[in-house]
């Protein structure tokens, strides 16, 4: 069902794309300067009663892929959903790895500054 939809999706948007190219160009960005659907005043044409007609199934097509899409996802993690147990190991894997935080601290007086070592 969601392939027919994106399909039909991506003809709407290539379809929306091909009406608003064709449309002449009345001035104004944003239909700023020209009459607009809004005003009784222009008359529509062919052409902007279909690219309404496009925009609003490319808006309902939209919002219907939305919602089949959020009604597939499951509340699961993808843990969950493999089967896997023990994901988290209490043991580290490399023995290497396996050592005392107080190692990696300097040896020597706790009062003297650490110095880096000397090139030689």
């Amino acid at each position: 069902m969601s392939n027919v939809l994106l399909v039909v999706h991506l003809i709407l948007a290539l379809g929306l794309i091909g009406i608003v190219l064709v449309q002449r160009s009345e001035g104004g960005a944003l239909g700023i300067g020209g009459g607009n659907m809004m005003t009784g005043r222009q008359s529509a044409t062919a052409l902007s009663k279909a690219t309404w007609i496009v925009a609003t199934a490319f808006l309902c097509v939209s919002l219907a892929l939305t919602i089949l899409t959020a009604r597939e996802q499951s509340t699961d993690s993808i843990v969950e959903r493999l089967g896997v147990e023990g994901a988290v190991e209490s043991e580290p894997v490399d023995p290497r790895l396996d050592f005392d935080p107080e190692d990696l601290l300097p040896s020597g007086d706790s009062d003297t500054p650490v110095r880096p070592p000397k090139a030689e």
